[in-house]
């Protein structure tokens, strides 16, 4: 039976959070004030027993691999080339620039596979030419945050090997499954984009659609970068190799490209950026994922998985109810706790209910991981908010003024992947087949 006092950690946690201490410093603290001064039974080395094992899984492996080849394209020219095949096919239409952020945003998500990480790019090499050519800050900066929203969907992103290494899913099917909603947010962004380019009068980059040779040609310009995770997902799919071996092929691919295809990765001028950039992402999701582990131990300690497992089936047996709480929560818990400390937090209470209730894993990972990224961009805390405005100076309440229409477009896709589950299942089973024992779909 649940108590204040055992309550008091995740309580402790959200105040040291709002007091502007970082969410692994939250986690670790309210975990060991817990060990330390409540539940005295466990002994303290069995709390740093649990923390050195959170690191010790192979697949772990992947996300540094993966954070590499995304600063190894970024520096080995393919982002840049990427940006050219957008602008290419999308500067003609209404808000050309505008248009470009949403799908460079998309095809990114092959480079830098992090919300952060885009958002942070395109506020640097986007938002400021978007401004000299007309568009307001507010509206650049809220593209820019909304538009990375989509990035971690597509793989490899970060979120999509945290969530497989949670729930022991396979990774290969969990990158297939993010393709679909991926674009379908990114879809739904650049019809927003036109309606607002049209009624503001946003120019155009081009006067019309380059000719078809021209496109082609552009395409094979940027093909490497385009190819790149198609290739990761077929890699693993025919066994070439494991995901972890993957990121290393990531990482091979990347620097072969940039360094002879390319030629614009030089060894002496990038290996050090390259590193800091890998030791600084890699920090960052893991640190999280080691101190939500740790919170996790104590949620079972005091048996929170099972009690709110119980809770939401007294509640409802219903899995169209249960994920409409779900969405509310999460959404929720993304408005003030970064992603992957939201989904890590997350998936250990609610993935054993999705299941009873006959939910796919992957279908249920997915609505997990779109809530958080929309949560991302959503007021009060949102982390793609506060990089946004940072880099480009803009007003936070100038910002959310502009964002509200992504955010309303992106919770209809949510609703839509929400309810249609083939849309986020289809890919995976085409690439791998029906997976053996996957629960119903409906």
């Amino acid at each position: 039976m649940l108590t204040f006092t055992n309550l008091i950690p995740i309580f402790l946690v959200f105040i040291l959070y709002f007091l502007g201490l970082p969410i692994v410093y939250a986690l670790f603290g309210s975990t060991f004030i817990y060990f330390l001064f409540i539940n005295t039974t466990v002994q303290p080395w069995t709390i740093l027993q649990k923390v050195m094992n959170s690191t010790g899984s192979f697949s772990m492996l992947a996300i540094p691999f993966f954070v590499m080849s995304g600063s190894v394209m970024n520096y080995g020219g393919i982002a840049d080339k990427l940006m050219d095949f957008c602008e290419c096919v999308t500067g003609h239409m209404k808000g050309g620039l505008a248009q470009v952020n949403v799908l460079l945003s998309m095809l990114m998500g092959g480079c830098s596979g992090s919300a952060n990480a885009d958002c942070a790019m395109q506020s640097k090499m986007l938002v400021p030419e978007m401004e000299k050519r007309g568009y307001s800050k507010a509206f650049s900066a809220a593209i820019t945050a909304a538009s990375s929203a989509a990035t971690p969907v597509i793989p490899p992103g970060v979120n999509l090997i945290v969530y497989s290494l949670i729930a022991q899913a396979s990774l290969g099917r969990i990158f297939a499954a993010g393709y679909v909603p991926g674009i379908l947010m990114s879809i739904s962004m650049m019809i927003v984009v036109t309606i607002i380019a049209h009624k503001r009068n946003y120019p155009t980059t081009r006067d019309k659609f380059p000719p078809m040779k021209e496109v082609l040609k552009q395409a094979f310009i940027s093909f490497w970068g385009l190819f790149f995770p198609f290739g990761i997902i077929l890699g693993m799919r025919f066994g070439l190799f494991t995901p972890a071996e993957g990121g290393a092929v990531a990482v091979l691919y990347c620097f072969i490209i940039g360094k002879f295809v390319y030629r614009q990765l030089s060894f002496r001028k990038h290996f050090i950026p390259i590193m800091l950039d890998t030791i600084a992402g890699t920090s960052s999701v893991v640190l999280i994922m080691v101190s939500a582990s740790t919170f996790g131990y104590y949620m079972s300690m005091i048996n929170l998985p099972k009690i709110v497992a119980s809770s939401i089936t007294g509640l409802t047996s219903n899995r169209y109810v249960f994920l409409m709480l779900v969405n509310v929560v999460l959404l929720f818990m993304g408005m003030f706790l970064e992603g992957g400390a939201a989904l890590m937090i997350a998936t250990p209470l609610l993935l054993p209910v999705a299941k009873n209730l006959g939910i796919d894993t992957i279908h249920f990972g997915l609505v997990c991981i779109v809530n958080i990224m929309i949560g991302g961009i959503t007021p009060p805390f949102g982390s793609m908010m506060f990089t946004t405005c940072g880099i480009t100076g803009c007003r936070i309440g100038d910002f959310i003024k502009e964002v509200w229409p992504f955010i309303l477009c992106l919770f209809l896709v949510l609703l839509l992947i929400t309810f249609v589950p083939w849309l986020v299942t289809i890919v995976p089973n085409l690439v791998y087949g029906a997976a053996s024992g996957n629960l119903v779909n409906f």
